[in-house]
């Protein structure tokens, strides 16, 4: 199936500039929210207690405070849900303080409000699991770029061992570096740039291309969340290493075309090839991305709002994930030819 005419001719490479303006503001944007405002960590990570109630009817925070107040949880954060009248308390207490988070709550509510509510959630974390579990995360999604690396190296150049060389010695300059207990977020920004660094040197430009790409995806998405303010949790996390996935499918397509017109195309610039395999692999790429959106944001306006912000993640990575292969990941190829002429 076909929704775009196979010769069509889209000067995306022409317009890669503009691209790279747009994808530089977005990053800075996330950098500066990072330094200035920080994350938001849900329970998962912080530690502490969630939870939902649904009322019969719409209530006021402040009285829904009050009421917590008698249990000494009166510094929660509460959070309502536009247009309804369910609400997300979150507490955070010390890991012996949540063992009767759940009758606590509702007794104090009970005595405010009567019986016109439901809690339909709690979740409780320790603060030592929920950090461990934030260094786990980070590591899952530097790991599964780190192998992405040598998965785009042997398939594209049949750089194996180099890659594979590589990878090893990433592993291990991360285990010493935690030895010395650097925070893992400065450890996990340090090792994707001697990734990247190391790319670069070994000369395994589609695994550069991919690991910007991806880099790209996944600060953008956190820089969405960091925008509208929502909480990163455990879902987000899979989110964001979906999105990894989907995003690197898309740029092998691409990265396949490529390769397929450099031995049958010789005569012509490599700006040229580019261009003819991202518009020969455009309408795949939209219909794929286009039905996967679809799904995403169904599950995001009727999902309910245990999966809201995980549907929010998928469509904001989808989009940029498609982006980042015609504008991110190509062009670096186009960087490379043109600083050494390898292609």
């Amino acid at each position: 199936m076909q929704i775009i005419r196979p010769d069509i001719d889209i000067d995306f490479i022409g317009k890669r500039r503009f691209a790279y303006l747009l994808s530089g503001s977005l990053i800075l944007l996330t950098l500066i929210l990072l330094i200035v405002r920080g994350p938001r960590y849900g329970v998962d990570f912080t530690g502490g207690a969630l939870v939902q109630v649904r009322f019969d009817e719409r209530k006021r925070i402040d009285d829904i405070r009050d009421a917590l107040k008698r249990i000494g949880l009166g510094d929660s954060i509460i959070q309502e849900f536009k247009g309804s009248s369910e609400y997300l308390i979150r507490i955070r207490k010390k890991e012996k303080e949540l063992t009767r988070i759940y009758e606590d709550v509702k007794v104090a509510l009970k005595e405010k409000f009567g019986k016109g509510f439901e809690i339909r959630r709690v979740e409780m974390v320790g603060p030592k699991i929920g950090k461990e579990l934030k260094q786990k995360a980070l590591l899952a999604i530097f790991y599964s770029i780190l192998f992405i690396a040598i998965y785009i190296s042997g398939r594209f150049e049949m750089k194996w061992m180099m890659s594979a060389v590589m990878a090893a010695a990433l592993i291990g300059s991360v285990y010493i570096a935690s030895l010395f207990r650097i925070r893992i977020t400065w450890l996990i920004m340090i090792a994707m740039c001697v990734t990247i660094a190391l790319c670069f040197i070994l000369k395994l430009r589609y695994a550069l291309g991919a690991i910007i790409a991806l880099i790209h995806d996944v600060t953008i998405t956190i820089g969405a969340f960091l925008i509208t303010q929502k909480e990163i949790s455990l879902a987000i996390v899979a989110a964001l290493l979906t999105i990894v996935g989907y995003s690197l499918n898309d740029t092998i397509i691409v990265f396949d075309r490529i390769r397929e017109n450099l031995r049958k195309i010789k005569k012509k610039p490599f700006s040229f090839i580019i261009n003819r395999s991202i518009n020969e692999t455009l309408s795949r790429t939209i219909l794929t991305s286009s039905t996967t959106l679809i799904v995403v944001i169904a599950l995001y306006l009727f999902g309910g709002s245990v999966i809201h912000d995980f549907a929010f993640a998928m469509i904001v990575g989808i989009t940029v994930g498609t982006y980042s292969s015609i504008y991110v990941a190509s062009p670096i190829l186009l960087i490379w030819e043109k600083e050494f002429g390898v292609f």
